[in-house]
């Protein structure tokens, strides 16, 4: 790959050093696809007013992106496998230093349902309270007895630490997050954490990411020499924290059954006593190539390139 301009690289790195605490949660949803090296982008909020608005100069667009296929949780003594979850958001770099960033609609951060081992059996069961040991003898359907565990946004992201990016041991953010516990016994509000008591992830890097950068054309298609977009890409960092406190769970059975999920799962869960961990995580930094150059249009140009990349 040919050498990065010294503009190039002040365009890139200033909306890269930008990234600070915005991020939202939901549930996993599908995607636009995008070609090449577009792809990790999908959700980048792109016609986002703020993102449009950028020229360039006095502010610049980027998308960012971070996904894991793999990873696991533990909420007081329950342990749930995670799947594929996935991180995108815009940032946009002001000539000052500060930054906006810019969440896609559905959240920024998409997540695909766990399920809890054992589900409601796991969950609340044996008990000899009636009421509960009740509902124990009807768990023999399958369908009754699975529950699911979704992360769902809890409260603005914060305390973003743009160098523990690239390093090991610090906290890179704050996100503050609840779990939506579902089961038709728990009804469709049971949850641990709340917006006013929320669960407080806050990730870091356990494993140092490798660093490359790549130029593409403005449709996706690596283009070292005169792409119009380039990203860089930090790979194969573990993330993790295992500071963070589980308040109890609320909502659960119309509030009845509160008391047995936090009962049986030993929360509310003191800090030190959980934990989080995303395997191998891969995380993308894309802003075009030469940003001023494309002044006063920068974040317009930026959407005409990701719209020409779909498939």
């Amino acid at each position: 790959m040919r050498s990065v301009s010294n503009r190039t690289r002040v365009g890139l790195l200033a909306a890269f050093t930008a990234f600070s605490a915005l991020l939202s949660t939901g549930s996993a949803t599908a995607a636009t696809q995008l070609n090449g090296d577009w792809a990790p982008f999908d959700r980048c909020p792109v016609d986002a007013p703020a993102m449009l608005a950028a020229d360039g100069v006095n502010t610049i667009a980027t998308c960012i992106a971070s996904s894991s296929a793999t990873g696991s949780i533990t909420l007081g003594k329950s342990v749930v496998s995670t799947g594929h979850t996935d991180l995108q958001l815009g940032v946009v770099q002001r000539a000052d230093g500060t930054a906006s960033l810019v969440a896609p609609p559905e959240g920024a951060l998409t997540a695909d349902p766990a399920e809890i081992p054992g589900g409601l059996l796991g969950l609340m069961c044996p008990s000899g309270i009636p009421l509960v040991s009740g509902i124990c003898r009807q768990l023999t359907d399958n369908n009754l007895n699975r529950v699911t565990a979704t992360i769902e946004p809890a409260g603005a992201p914060r305390d973003f630490n743009m160098s523990a990016a690239f390093s090991t041991g610090e906290p890179i953010l704050t996100i503050p997050v609840r779990i939506h516990l579902k089961n038709p016994f728990l009804g469709d509000k049971c949850y641990i954490g709340t917006t006013a008591d929320p669960v407080l992830l806050k990730p870091q890097n356990v494993t140092a990411p490798t660093l490359s950068l790549q130029r593409f054309g403005a449709d996706g298609t690596p283009n070292d020499d005169e792409g119009e977009m380039g990203r860089y890409t930090f790979d194969g960092a573990d993330q993790g924290d295992a500071t963070f406190a589980v308040p109890g769970a609320s909502g659960c059975g119309a509030g009845l059954l509160n008391w047995a999920v936090n009962l049986k799962t030993g929360l509310p869960s003191a800090a030190g006593k959980n934990s989080v961990t995303l395997d191998a995580t891969s995380t993308y930094f894309g802003s075009p190539y030469d940003p001023a150059g494309l002044a006063p249009n920068e974040g317009r140009k930026l959407s005409e390139y990701w719209h020409s990349a779909k498939r």
